[in-house]
């Protein structure tokens, strides 16, 4: 590290890398150079009485010029500094360059800056180094005064430096004999923690009668898992290096734990900071309870630093344990012991800092192009968290479309770099539209119902009838409180992935069995008592998870689902992500914006193209009935098609009357030549309101072939109005706008018929720049229409 400082009134400098040279500043000569040796933070020389040698080498204080040849060297200035002046420090926000992205500065700052932490008293004490042409890296902006009391001069506040330890025997008792891992229950009074949260706080390591510890090896033996986290962090810590808590297993007869892999902080690369390494610890549980290490491997592909400096706080290692122990339904803040008592405080955002100057910027850019644009970030005590956006665009069509919405988190299918989920609903078409887009700092109870407040408050209050979204109880939680009318259908994908893990232990009998309850049963009472006879048979009463599934299988059973309206999307099948592979969770930052802005264009140019073709091209008809010319005529091509196709297969099934009373008929509508094929319609001639047992009008707001073939026997030869939804036809549009006028603020109305009146003029422009005779007749309406209207 080589830090210069000059004094330019009288030409002096101060060289900080042990060269004594006379050394060339801006050009001039900074004569008399003094020479300090400096050392990076918390690595302090050690010597017998334990004082830090050469104490006067490290008086030197940071200003504004101050030259570094990293942002590290920088750091680690400061924090000798730090060390030395009585505080402790932390990485602030960093910034990038608006050309490559790479970072132009970053901000170290006092430990108590923000308010994160009850512990933290907004300090506003930093140093900000900007980076140089050269590549160096130079102090631009500083603070040296705290808000708070600062420790005492020469006071250690990061460890001291400790030598690698040597391999010691393989008997670890003196070591596991004193446990450092504690809950809470255990902590005050005895008493039982509900939340099973584990205190992480260390007890202090270091002095020189200090036991060297073991290294890990493979047949080592704990009493418990967390004896083995706790010593394998003591271990990564004396050799220089994290450990976060990675894949868990599970029994496949009674769902146990049964065997943990501790990891390198740096496996995997969902964090631009991990870079896969392959560094682990597994322990299994062994039938006498205890834990061994059966699988170990010490090789990093990274540098270990000196020594790792212990954070108290909830790490998210930490977070999974709790997860684990709860069934990952935990809900309340996590919290840290300071001085054993617990205190309240927000989960940590899964964003990364460099993500929110990024995304603020973009934001402003499209407001002012876009006077629809909406954009909202989440402030926790200072701090940026989770952040939400949509265009006007997106605004727009959630007046037309905001009935059923899917709140795509896919992200966490695999390990991801952002926190990137969307809400989607489906148009006219039935393609999916873009109905806002999020980052998601943490899977909170909290976290979601702050999405959805805001998502309600952009969308002027939308309510949707139903929710596709994931099954953690977080999400349940929150769409029970900000939409406490609709209908939440778990997503597939979830359902699947616990069928496949909880399942595989099962007979294959037990499979088959269960799958037929679930898809082939036609009543409630049909599923209930199949259900509990196929638990009985198999001696299943008390497996945790079916009794899960059957407590909520009004949110996942297609029989209890066909009932509700979903705009048709399929029970049982994935839906697909709105931008597929092009945007995801694993998209970097410098390549998001560019490729979402592509992806979104790219669907609604495929939108604009559907609409070209509703609107300008004829289906064929395949029968002469007056009730498939009205829907041809009112109907999108794809709506047509599914309406068309109902009607077609009405005439293979029979009708039978089977109860009259008053003005109120049913029937019994059958395949022919199929007995099991058969549903019960019951018409009211009050009203004409019909229903089907079948329910896909509930489900899909299009009528089923067997109410078709029931007007067709009473001569019913329109639909009536009821039946025709206007978010199926052609001008879908127009006539939801016109119904919005009464619930959204003139400003909203505006921007509503910006967008309705824009899409419409990109419209005349696809098809009037097809050929030159096109285009005359489309530029003669357009003259025509603004005649009209001046």
């Amino acid at each position: 590290m080589k830090i210069i400082f000059c004094d330019f009134s009288s030409d002096h400098f101060l060289s900080l890398n042990g060269d004594s040279s006379d050394t060339n500043l801006n050009g001039g000569e900074c004569m008399n150079p003094m020479v300090v040796n400096a050392f990076p933070v918390g690595i302090v020389h050690v010597i017998n009485s334990g004082n830090v040698e050469s104490e006067g080498d490290l008086r030197m204080e940071p200003s504004v010029g101050l030259e570094f040849n990293s942002s590290d060297e920088a750091r680690d200035f400061y924090g000798l500094y730090a060390m030395r002046v009585g505080f402790k420090i932390r990485t602030g926000q960093l910034y990038r360059s608006r050309r490559d992205g790479s970072v132009s500065s970053r901000r170290f700052v006092c430990s108590k800056e923000g308010f994160q932490l009850n512990s933290r008293t907004g300090c506003p004490a930093f140093i900000r180094v900007q980076r140089r042409d050269s590549g160096k890296w130079v102090i631009d902006q500083i603070q040296k005064d705290h808000n708070h009391e600062l420790g005492l001069e020469g006071e250690n506040n990061s460890p001291v430096l400790q030598q690698k330890p040597p391999v010691a025997p393989k008997s670890l008792v003196e070591v596991l004999r004193r446990p450092k891992v504690k809950l809470l229950g255990q902590i005050e009074n005895g008493g039982s923690s509900p939340s099973g949260i584990i205190n992480f706080k260390r007890q202090k390591r270091g002095g020189d009668g200090r036991q060297p510890l073991p290294e890990p090896y493979t047949g080592l033996e704990f009493n418990t898992a967390n004896e083995a986290y706790e010593y394998y962090q003591s271990y990564a810590e004396s050799v220089g290096f994290r450990v976060r808590i990675g894949q868990l297993f599970r029994s496949k007869n009674d769902g146990s734990i049964t065997s943990r892999r501790f990891v390198c902080s740096k496996e995997g690369f969902q964090h631009p900071s991990r870079v896969g390494c392959g560094a682990f610890m597994r322990i299994k549980k062994k039938d006498s309870g205890s834990w061994m290490v059966d699988r170990l491997n010490k090789d990093h592909n990274h540098d270990l630093g000196e020594q790792t400096v212990y954070v108290n706080k909830f790490s998210t290692a930490s977070k999974k344990f709790i997860e684990e122990e709860t069934n990952g339904m935990v809900s309340m803040d996590l919290g840290e012991m300071n001085t054993g008592k617990l205190i309240k405080r927000s989960r940590e955002s899964k964003i990364g800092t460099d993500w929110y100057p990024v995304l603020l910027e973009y934001f402003q850019t499209r407001q002012a192009e876009d006077t629809g644009f909406f954009y909202s970030v989440e402030v926790d005590n200072g701090s940026c968290r989770s952040v939400f956006w949509a265009d006007g665009r997106s605004r727009y069509s959630c007046s037309q479309f905001g009935d059923v919405v899917i709140l795509d988190t896919s992200y966490r299918k695999s390990n991801y770099v952002v926190p990137f989920a969307t809400f989607v609903g489906v148009n006219h078409h039935k393609q999916p539209v873009l109905l806002g887009s999020a980052l998601i700092a943490n899977e909170s109870k909290e976290c979601f119902t702050w999405l959805f407040q805001t998502w309600f408050k952009a969308m002027s209050c939308c309510r949707p009838k139903s929710i596709i979204a994931d099954q953690d109880m977080a999400i349940q939680q929150a769409i029970t409180e900000v939409f406490p009318g609709a209908h939440h259908r778990f997503s597939s994908w979830q359902i699947r992935a616990k069928e496949r893990e909880n399942l595989r232990s099962m007979p294959i009998e037990f499979r088959y069995e269960y799958e037929k309850c679930i898809y082939e049963s036609q009543t409630t009472v049909e599923f209930n008592t199949t259900w509990n006879s196929l638990v009985s048979k198999y001696n299943l009463k008390g497996n945790a998870w079916l009794q899960q599934m059957y407590d909520k299988r009004e949110s996942w059973v297609p029989l209890y689902l066909r009932g509700k309206f979903f705009a048709g999307i399929p029970i049982g099948e994935t839906v697909e992500s709105f931008f597929g592979t092009q945007v995801n969770g694993q998209t970097p930052l410098r390549e998001f914006i560019p490729r979402y802005e592509q992806g979104l264009e790219q669907c609604r140019e495929d939108e604009r193209k559907e609409d070209f073709n509703s609107f300008n091209l004829q289906s064929f008809s395949q029968t002469k009935e007056a009730i498939e010319e009205q829907c041809r005529r009112l109907y999108t091509f794809t709506i047509f098609k599914i309406f068309q196709d109902e009607l077609l297969q009405s005439y293979s099934y029979i009708g039978i009357k089977t109860y009259e009373e008053g003005t109120i008929c049913r029937y019994l509508v059958r395949r022919s030549g199929n007995e099991n094929d058969k549903h019960a319609v019951t018409f009211s001639a009050v009203n004409l309101s019909v229903n089907c047992s079948c329910q896909m009008f509930e489900f899909e707001g299009v009528l089923c072939r067997h109410v078709l073939k029931v007007f067709k026997l009473l001569n019913i030869r329109e639909l009536p109005s009821q039946y025709i939804l206007p978010r199926w036809l052609r001008n879908a549009e127009y006539r939801i706008l016109c119904g919005a006028e009464s619930r959204v603020s003139s400003q909203e109305l505006k921007a509503f018929m910006i967008w309705s009146l824009r899409e419409t003029a990109c419209k005349y422009v696809e098809c009037g720049t097809t050929s030159v005779e096109k285009y005359k007749l489309a530029y003669e309406i357009m003259r025509e229409g603004g005649k009209r209207l001046y």
